[in-house]
Order: C-alpha cells, then sequence, then structure tokens
C-alpha cells in the first residue's frame, strides 16, 4: 500500500465505527515507531507533520523522502497518509502538498468565517486536483502548539454546517473542548455540540488534543462521528522519559542509539495502545 490521502480511510473508520489515529512525527525514531506499530497492530495510520516539525526535519521534501524511505525498507503495507497539521496558509498547503504529502489541515479557524470559508476553499480547489484530502477548523483548540496558544472557543454549529457545504472538505475539527498539550484538570467535551455537528455536516469529525482525554471520552466522541483522532504530546512524553531514565542509569552514555532505541520502543508501545483504543487494529 503506498501513500495515501485520509478520505477513504476516514468514511471506513466512521462507518465502521472507529478512529485512525494522526501521530505527530518529529523525527526518524517518532516515524519509525509509528509506521512499525502500524504494520504490526494492522492499523491505517495518519503521519502528522507541525510546520514547525516539517522545518525541524529539514522541509516538507525531506519529510517525504524519509517516510517514503521506511515504508519501503520496513514494508509497510498498511494505508499511511502524510498530513500537513495546522497549515497556516495556502501556500504552506501547497508546499506541502508539492512536496508529495497525501493530505493537509488548512487552519484558518483564527480568520472570520467568510474568510476561513474562502482560503479554505482555495486549499481544497488546488488540493482535490491532486488526490490530496483536505481537513478545516473552526473554533479555538486549547493550549500551545508550536508556539501557537489559544483558548478554548467552541466551534458553532450551524457554521460548521455552513464551511462543510461551501468548500467540500474531506473532515472536520470543530473546536470542542479538547486542547493542545498536558490537560489542566479534567477534560471537559462538548458532546452534544458534537452529535449536532456530526448530524448537520455529515463527513468525518477530527478530534484535536488526544492526549489524557478517558478512555470513555475517546468511546463516545468516536459513536458521535469522530473518525480521526490527533495525538502527540503522550509520545513525547513516553520518549523524553526514556531517554532520562537511560542517561540517569549510567552517565558514560554518548552514544545516541543507546537512549534513541528505547525512547523509539517507548514511543511504538505507547501508539499500539493508542490504535487498540481507538479501535483501528486489524482494520488495515
Amino acid at each position: 500500500m503506498a501513500l495515501v490521502s485520509m478520505k477513504e480511510m476516514l468514511i471506513k473508520a466512521k462507518s465502521e465505527g472507529y478512529a485512525v489515529g494522526q501521530f505527530n512525527i518529529n523525527n526518524l525514531e517518532f516515524t519509525q515507531a509509528i509506521l512499525l506499530a502500524a504494520q504490526e497492530e494492522n492499523s491505517p495510520v495518519i503521519l502528522g507533520v507541525s510546520e514547525g516539525a516539517g522545518k525541524y526535519m529539514g522541509g516538507f521534501i525531506s519529510v517525504v523522502h524519509m517516510v517514503k524511505g521506511l515504508i519501503e525498507s520496513y514494508k509497510i503495507t498498511v494505508p499511511v497518509a502524510i498530513h500537513l497539521d495546522h497549515g497556516s496558509s495556502f501556500d504552506k498547503c501547497k508546499e506541502a502538498i508539492d512536496a508529495g504529502f497525501t493530505s493537509v489541515m488548512i487552519d484558518a479557524s483564527h480568520h472570520s468565517f467568510e474568510e476561513n470559508v474562502k482560503i479554505t476553499s482555495e486549499v481544497v480547489e488546488y488540493a482535490h486536483a491532486k488526490g490530496v484530502s483536505v481537513e478545516a477548523e473552526l473554533g479555538t483548540v486549547g493550549g500551545e502548539e508550536d508556539g501557537v496558544i489559544g483558548g478554548i472557543m467552541y466551534a458553532d454549529p450551524a457554521e460548521c454546517k455552513q464551511l462543510v457545504e461551501a468548500t467540500n472538505i474531506d473532515c472536520l475539527a470543530p473546536a470542542l473542548g479538547s486542547v493542545h498539550g498536558p490537560y489542566k484538570g479534567e477534560p471537559n467535551l462538548g458532546f452534544k455540540e458534537m452529535e449536532e455537528i456530526s448530524n448537520l455536516a455529515d463527513l468525518p469529525l477530527v478530534l484535536h488534543g488526544g492526549t489524557g482525554i478517558p478512555t470513555k471520552d475517546i468511546q463516545r466522541s468516536i459513536s458521535l462521528g469522530t473518525a480521526k483522532i490527533n495525538v502527540n504530546t503522550e509520545n513525547q512524553i513516553a520518549a523524553t522519559k526514556a531517554v532520562r531514565e537511560v542517561l540517569a542509569k549510567d552517565t558514560e552514555v554518548y552514544d545516541p542509539r543507546k537512549y534513541l532505541i528505547p525512547a523509539r520502543d517507548a514511543i511504538k508501545a505507547t501508539v499500539i495502545g493508542k490504535m487498540r483504543e481507538f479501535g483501528s487494529s486489524q482494520k488495515a
């Protein structure tokens, strides 16, 4: 299975009552761990790439070549999408698509509704012509991601319906109380709004900030039409904990493989756990 867009995998997930995980890649080890987990679990997977992480890894072209190389070397057969996470502009989405990304998110949620529709429509037109899927956002997901800080602002169900009809996007991320980064206290998701948006918009919904949300809330979200759940912080925390443990145990270690292999193993174990929780295992 070569790289694919998210469209078919999310339609299948929504109709069969599970969610596909988007796991953000930050370097080689994250990418290795997530692809190996997906193959082992026979699960479709979405590799999320933020603009900051893309820049860190040498640019979108480097990211695509690394992913393609690992898919070939590891003989990955499950569906894999490379997805631009929180694309900030039409130009950034175009750059990712031209580099070989199979999916993009245009996040124009901080603009007026009219401007969001305009920018999103332009991205959809360019992306769909190349077989690339598009995710859009309404409202504000709380917390911090790549230096972008936002307070929670719930998406309006009527606007969600309008955005979907006006732009022809493939999936929608309505802000409904989740946050990027660790939670301070209990997550409080807007399930009533989620159900309303799912009924009105009638396409796969996306839950950002999937780290730290209790399993019962994950399962309820999936039952209400959420077909994509984003996870990054949990993998970062697991990897860093593994590195700290190795270095604390042996201060003489200097070969990076000695601490990056345990980090990779920790990410892989975390991703496998999430795939089982989301119900995507054995769905490839």
